[in-house]
């Protein structure tokens, strides 16, 4: 196990390499730049000159990135051009935290919902009970976050006058962004919960132990339970990392200050170092969650060899 995490450790630092290659490569062929004049010629000639020269912008594109790799290697990912006076690193630091304590949030309530619903639809098969948790788990896919976001406000806080339009700091700003951005996850936990199922249900090994007499408890934890959980960590672990580095609009809407808000930012003002660690912090925590997920296939079905293949 242990030389299967190594290798797949350093298969993820080649990951890394080549995004942030193609990243940088993509940044750089766009029009324009993070200092380039604007529509109305504000920023003199000189002013830019200097700027492109302080920040490395005037060397050629292959200079510019191993400059980048030599210092990003050594932890410095460089110095954001829309808030000069702190890290990219510090302002990670700083943004990040605020958007975790909405993910976390939002994977504990749609995740166990999400399991929940699914596994009721799946037993009531057929019966208004499924038709109604599928009808809801499509209608939280199918309706982009913002709407839902602007659904909520429209009603606790403009006809109620519940809560606030937006903020945060108090523990009421958590209710309306966590409703909005748990309802898609908990769509596509429910229904991947009650295919699993249904699948695994329908198996010659469920009806031998129900033949067996075990009783439907022990069959539903043990047999069913066990091997439904295999596709449901393969389709499911994945949205872990969408979720923990925020959604834009969900953000924006609620004048959430996280990590997502400030990824628009750094995109509209082409601000290269913030731009290039979000991605490569993007591409790190799914590199992580998909050896995460390896690991559990072992757990959940010992048959299961790390590297390939199933023992017999």
């Amino acid at each position: 196990m242990a030389t299967y995490i190594v290798g797949r450790l350093f298969s993820l630092l080649f990951v890394l390499f080549a995004v942030s290659v193609i990243a940088f490569l993509l940044m750089h062929s766009v029009p324009g730049g993070p200092f380039a004049p604007d529509e109305k010629g504000r920023l003199p000639e000189a002013t830019r000159q200097a700027q492109l020269v302080k920040y490395g912008l005037d060397k050629p594109i292959y200079v510019q990135y191993v400059r980048y790799v030599s210092h990003a290697v050594r932890g410095d990912f460089g110095v954001p051009f829309q808030s000069p006076t702190e890290t990219v690193i510090g302002l990670i630091a700083r943004t990040w935290p605020v958007t975790i304590k909405i993910g976390v949030p939002t994977i504990i309530i749609s995740y166990t919902l999400g399991t929940l619903l699914g596994a009721i639809a799946a037993i009531r098969q057929n019966s208004w009970v499924d038709y109604l948790v599928s009808f809801a788990a499509t209608l939280g896919l199918v309706v982009p976050n913002f709407v839902i976001a602007l659904w909520l406000l429209l009603f606790f806080s403009v006809y109620l006058r519940w809560l606030e339009p937006g903020g945060w700091g108090e523990p009421q700003h958590y209710i309306m962004p966590v409703i909005a951005y748990s309802l898609a996850p908990m769509g596509l936990v429910a229904r991947y919960t009650r295919s699993s199922l249904l699948e695994v249900l329908r198996a010659d090994h469920v009806r031998t132990a129900r033949a067996k007499g075990l009783s439907e408890a022990r069959v539903m934890s043990w047999h069913v339970g066990r091997n439904a959980l295999i596709p449901f960590v393969t389709i499911l672990l994945p949205e872990i990392p969408n979720i923990l580095t925020g959604s834009i609009f969900i953000e924006a809407t609620f004048r959430i200050p996280g990590l997502g808000r400030f990824f628009v930012t750094s995109t509209q003002s082409r601000d290269y170092p913030m731009i290039l660690a979000l991605v490569l912090l993007i591409a790190a925590l799914w590199g992580v969650v998909y050896i995460l997920t390896d690991l559990l296939y072992t757990v959940l079905d010992p048959r299961i060899r790390l590297g390939g293949g199933v023992t017999r």
